[in-house]
């Protein structure tokens, strides 16, 4: 088995449809005012010639979704017919306005009839939820209905921050509630024949991002439907943990052949998350060249992600997952410390030393193997070899494939050894490798396939190596080993400077390992999508900030200049600050 794409239905949006046999498509959203035509024009267009294929502009209100039609004038004379796609949150009669201008409109289930969240628990009968539900259908069909009528295609887009009250009272914080609260739209699409419909569902938790999407397939498959997908983490950052951990999300679907558009969402300027959407698309058009013929897989179900066994080893050492760097005679391996310190060094063997390697009485000893090396005879000799590890690599760039498989194999065989993941890489470009590594690696770290990984890139620097390799274990939330920041790529909402704010913060708390930090431009999904955080760091309004202890607001409006300091000051009375 190989890359294949799973087929989904199409969805005509403008001049540039999505999904059936139609190429994945890239997309970014303007961070500018809606309102600002000039500068609205000119991001677009920057965008567009980025290689852009949808620019999505926020539309808070009427006005701005008026001005949407504006600005999609503009752009037409000038010669450029890209479509345009309205962002609308909390307000159905912008959405209403947005579908006579543009060609797609985005809902968000979480917001578009259900009341603002208050992280409220509450209680309904079947009766009561069942007439919310009605509440929806009454003000989603009339909005169906101007989308049909000026040929307006939808995405229904499902945040994790921002899931309503009535939805966490049911499903609770979960990928089931984030599935019911996608399907209770898209039923409703179903039932009014109305096809051009879109779905994305992100978080900035991959794991979770993941789970869901893939519960969303088989939830759709059930019921006969099949729209396309948008993937993205939302919240995913900036620089190297925004690509590695944009990269392992999407990525991973991407390899189990979901998704039909996709969206890098990075904190800097939009047109900057292009190039690496483009990047990451180049990686399984590679692969969709090479075709499905694994011969070395045959006869080996090679199925879906989420029914192969997670690794499990009786070796306490490698419980966590680690990091291991091949000495350059390739005779011995480096465990090495978040911090590039070394923890131990190991005797490696090849196959074609396994007397040797059977014959060494080191406590641990690396062998490293393919998924074409584990027959029955090589298993048989390493299963009760309590000090053996094994390093699994292959020869090929679609080589997730054979070593999900082997993983499969191991578990068939009750084979209980730690498994390093290896892959070499020839990259001089960091980013490269940040993409590339986090896609073949992290798509097994997420299914809890790997006690540790061996990057191997010859012509990067050997620090930066070692810094992709645990930026990988982190985004994969199998090992954290420093500050999590989980900030938004900034939008028309975005009430100040996000990129300087985020290496101010990053200045002041970036020694903090382990502790999870938000920043988020507005309230639209700032408290729910860093739910998952320890503080966060919110726009309140043009020069004021609101700081939060988990979901609970703390400090309200206070002036942006004061706000880092105030935030430390925060971190310290909850006893969470140590110095550098």
């Amino acid at each position: 088995m190989g890359y294949k794409r799973r087929k989904s239905s199409v969805a005509h949006i403008g001049n540039t449809p999505m999904g059936g046999d139609f190429p994945i498509r890239v997309q970014s959203m303007a961070n500018v005012s809606t309102m600002d035509t000039d500068a609205a024009v000119a991001q677009a267009i920057r965008m567009i010639d980025a290689g852009a294929e949808y620019v999505r502009f926020t539309a808070q209100g009427e006005r701005e979704a008026r001005n949407l039609g504006i600005i999609r004038q503009r752009l037409n004379e000038k010669g450029y017919h890209t479509p345009l796609v309205a962002d609308i949150h909390f307000n159905p009669r912008a959405a209403d306005e947005a579908a006579q201008q543009v060609e797609k409109v985005r809902i968000n289930p979480g917001n578009y009839v259900d009341k603002v969240k208050t992280f409220s628990h509450l209680e309904y009968t079947d009766e009561e939820y069942a007439a919310e539900l009605q509440k929806i259908r009454d003000r989603f069909v009339p909005f169906l209905n101007i989308c049909r009528e000026h040929g307006t295609a939808i995405r229904i887009g499902v945040n994790h921050g921002s899931l309503s009250d009535r939805i966490m009272s049911r499903y609770g914080d979960t990928p089931e509630g984030m599935v019911a609260s996608c399907m209770e739209f898209l039923r409703i699409c179903r039932d009014e024949h109305f096809s051009d419909v879109v779905i994305s569902i992100k978080a900035s938790n991959t794991v979770v991002m993941v789970q869901t999407v893939r519960l969303l397939v088989r939830t759709m498959d059930a019921e006969d439907m099949h729209y396309p997908l948008h993937l993205g983490v939302t919240e995913a950052g900036e620089g190297e943990d925004g690509r590695i951990k944009s990269a392992v999300g999407i990525g991973t679907l991407l390899a189990d052949g979901i998704g039909d558009t996709i969206r890098v969402s990075l904190s800097e300027a939009p047109e900057a998350e292009i190039p690496v959407a483009r990047k990451l698309l180049a990686h399984f058009e590679h692969w969709e060249e090479l075709g499905q013929d694994h011969p070395e897989t045959a006869g080996d179900a090679n199925g879906p992600a989420e029914t192969v066994q997670p690794s499990v080893t009786d070796n306490p050492a490698f419980a966590i997952p680690v990091v291991a760097a091949l000495a350059a005679d390739g005779k011995s391996a480096d465990i090495v410390s978040p911090e590039g310190d070394i923890e131990g060094t190991f005797p490696y063997f090849t196959l074609g030393e396994l007397d040797a390697f059977q014959a060494s009485d080191a406590p641990t000893k690396f062998l490293e193997i393919t998924y074409a090396d584990l027959t029955n005879e090589l298993l048989d000799k390493l299963r009760n070899d309590r000090h053996a590890a094994l390093v699994l690599t292959t020869h090929r760039a679609d080589g997730l494939y054979e070593q999900r498989a082997a993983f499969r194999r191991l578990a068939h065989r009750d084979i209980h050894l730690p498994v390093i993941i290896r892959r070499d890489y020839n990259d001089s470009v960091q980013e490269n490798l940040q993409l590339n590594a986090a896609v073949d690696m992290g798509a097994l770290l997420i299914d809890r396939l790997g006690n540790g990984l061996m990057l191997v890139a010859p012509h990067i620097p050997a620090g930066e190596v070692r810094n992709c390799a645990f930026g990988i274990l982190q985004a994969t939330r199998a090992r954290i080993s420093k500050t999590e920041y989980i900030s938004c790529p900034s939008c028309g909402r975005t009430l100040y400077d996000l990129q300087a704010t985020i290496a101010r913060v990053k200045a002041a708390t970036s020694h903090l390992k382990g502790l999870k930090i938000g920043i988020m431009g507005c309230i639209v999904n700032g408290p729910g999508e860093m739910a998952d955080a320890d503080y966060g760091y919110v726009g309140a309004g043009v020069g004021r900030i609101s700081l939060y202890k988990g979901k609970q607001c703390v400090l309200k409006n206070i002036p942006e200049a004061e706000a880092v300091e105030q935030l430390v000051a925060l971190i310290k009375a909850n006893s969470d600050w140590h110095e550098k």
